[in-house]
């Protein structure tokens, strides 16, 4: 431990490393339940480069794991720390260093923030698409990290969409720069892609060339009351079937609109079964919005309700941003799950998700990107008693054999972390893990960087 701190101080500033174990502690883990949490020996918060590389450099030098971590906002333990790591911070490296309109690229380091970055591109006419719910607060790099989502994925898809170039710090301290900040390239293999959504575990990302788009018209949404859920995602099938492309299209259970209305008032309508929000940024959004319209009443919505002006359409996306949060008001603990299914499986995915809750007695809301079939079925239940923490861990393993049963994913944009390592291999096959190991042990032979993650 003396050897570490002394040659990591080597390199580093004071204000850069954090020994008190009261304060260490607080960067063990992310934000999701049920995964283990190790003692880290160190935190350490760099704002360059260099300091990242030297960080690496004694960690080989030494044989110490490192667990890079964003916000923590994550809901995998992809970034909970192990014993005796170095915690690897990039929180402080938050410039933004470069918007440029005529290439429709920023170049930002990973501690920015997502609605920063968003706020900052919309000042230059600029638009960029992905935004989790925890935008206000996650970081590029933990988006990167995760492969994150979000709210507006149906039309503009997911953060592997937007990033064009990195750079990333290896395991060994080597800098290495992947990718490009042109239109167009094909250069090579695409290790860019191979980066987003590996969970920190093949090198550290210093540095991201994002894409931009044309910031588009203010969206406008519609609400829509149905009463079950099959009918609503019948008519997310045929809004989808139509050839239409909304900006959004999300979906709300009963438990998650009333979880919301009890959390902020929000005067969501309590005695609907399903609630669908559909959005779209068209140039005549409202013409958009009637045809949609139509399509809900003919799939047997109770009512349907376009807002009237942005104000109103802001507002049902705050309610729907809230959801994750207000679930996590109705039992003293949640587990969210994130399966994604083929949109045409929707149905048969809630259908199982409800039968789930009454086989283990269990309160579980669902919000869903319902326009990518993904759904974010919400475990809620009282850690304190542990038989129902069983069965909410029973529970959610049955979740994701449903969604794999459907044809879909155990993860549509929260990633593998310590959560979901046995589904993983479930998924991906024997040959599969295979070569996934085999491909993290070229960028990281040791096994230094978050150890005991993704398999």
């Amino acid at each position: 431990m003396s050897d570490l701190l002394e040659r990591l101080r080597a390199g580093l500033p004071p204000e850069a490393l954090i020994t008190d174990p009261d304060v260490t502690a607080s960067y063990a883990h992310d934000m999701a339940s049920f995964c283990e949490a190790g003692t880290p020996a160190v935190v350490v918060l760099p704002r360059t480069v260099e300091q990242v590389q030297h960080v690496m450099r004694t960690a080989t030098a030494l044989r110490v794991p490192v667990v890079p971590q964003g916000a923590r906002t994550g809901l995998s333990g992809a970034a909970n720390a192990s014993d005796g790591c170095i915690v690897l911070s990039l929180v402080k490296m938050d410039r933004i260093l470069e918007i440029s309109p005529v290439d429709r690229i920023a170049v930002v380091e990973p501690g920015v923030v997502n609605a920063v970055l968003s706020r900052a591109v919309n000042e230059h006419g600029l638009y960029y698409p992905p935004d989790p719910s925890s935008w206000e607060t996650c970081t590029i790099g933990g988006n990167i990290g995760t492969a994150s989502g979000g709210l507006c994925c149906v039309k503009y898809g997911v953060t592997a969409e937007y990033v064009l170039g990195l750079e990333v710090v290896l395991a060994d301290g080597r800098l290495l720069t992947t990718g490009r900040r042109t239109a167009k390239g094909v250069a090579g293999y695409d290790l860019t892609r191979l980066f987003v959504g590996s969970e920190g575990s093949l090198g550290i990302v210093v540095k991201a060339v994002l894409a931009l788009k044309p910031q588009p018209p203010q969206q406008l949404v519609l609400a829509a009351e149905f009463p079950s859920a099959a009918a609503a995602c019948d008519a997310v099938c045929r809004i989808m079937e139509r050839g239409h492309t909304p900006s959004l299209l999300e979906l709300m259970d009963r438990t998650t609109v009333r979880a919301v209305n009890a959390m902020a008032s929000m005067g969501l309508p309590e005695t609907t079964e399903a609630l669908l929000l559909c959005a779209f940024d068209t140039p005549d959004p409202l013409a958009d919005l009637a045809a949609v319209g139509a399509l809900c009443t003919a799939a047997g919505a109770t009512e349907v309700v376009p807002a009237d002006n942005a104000a109103e359409s802001e507002l049902l996306l705050q309610a729907r941003r809230m959801s994750l949060t207000a679930l996590e008001t109705v039992k003293p603990a949640t587990m969210i799950d994130d399966v994604c299914v083929p949109r045409s499986q929707l149905g048969a995915m809630l259908a199982g998700t409800a039968a789930i809750a009454e086989e283990y007695d269990l309160i579980i809301g669902v919000c869903a990107h319902a326009g990518d079939g993904n759904t974010h079925p919400v475990v809620c239940f009282d850690h304190h008693d542990p038989d129902e923490s069983r069965r909410a861990r029973e529970s959610f393993d049955a979740i994701m054999a449903l969604g794999l049963e459907l044809g879909g994913t155990i993860t549509g944009e929260h990633g593998v972390g310590v959560l979901k390592k046995e589904w993983l291999a479930r998924e991906l096959g024997e040959t599969g893990i295979e070569l996934q190991r085999g491909i993290k042990a070229a960028f990281d032979p040791l096994g230094l960087l978050n150890p005991g993650k993704l398999f």
